[in-house]
């Protein structure tokens, strides 16, 4: 009797490997294309993010200046002025030596640095009305433009 198992076998698994049956991976090509078809998309979405990103700051920056000036005002209407720049910003957590009016604290927690990690910069009397109250933006130096710019209360 003939054997015709062995040799059949063999054939079938080789028929099976050219018409791709068996297990298969990427190609080089393949691959180069996905990998640039994703630094294409990084390259298009990153700036619109980024940029997103330094307008969030921004707001952030103005709200909290809000939230200060509240604070200061409230500050005002119980002592009846305004803090001292030597006092700055601290006297809306504790009480400077001179107030005896003082009804704070005036902030629930202390106070908070720009969204840049830089203090607000705060004068009293100010510049440009009864105090000043700003952040130096991104670049943390007077002046500047885009989110280097400086975020005032005026």
């Amino acid at each position: 009797m003939t054997n015709f198992g062995a040799g059949h076998d063999g054939r079938r698994k080789r028929c099976a490997a050219r018409r791709g049956g068996g297990e298969r991976g990427f190609t080089l090509l393949e691959l180069l294309v996905v990998m640039v078809i994703i630094g294409l998309l990084t390259g298009y979405v990153g700036p619109k993010y980024f940029a997103q990103i330094g307008k969030s700051e921004v707001k952030a920056a103005r709200s909290q200046l809000d939230a200060l000036e509240k604070a200061l005002e409230q500050y005002r209407l119980d002592t009846g002025h305004f803090p001292a720049s030597e006092a700055g910003l601290g006297a809306l957590l504790v009480r400077p030596p001179e107030e005896t009016r003082w009804d704070g604290p005036y902030l629930k927690k202390g106070v908070p640095l720009d969204p840049w990690g830089n203090s607000y910069v705060f004068r009293s009397p100010g510049d440009h009305g009864e105090f000043d109250l700003l952040s130096y933006g991104k670049d943390g130096r007077p002046g500047g433009a885009g989110e280097a710019a400086d975020i005032t209360n005026w």
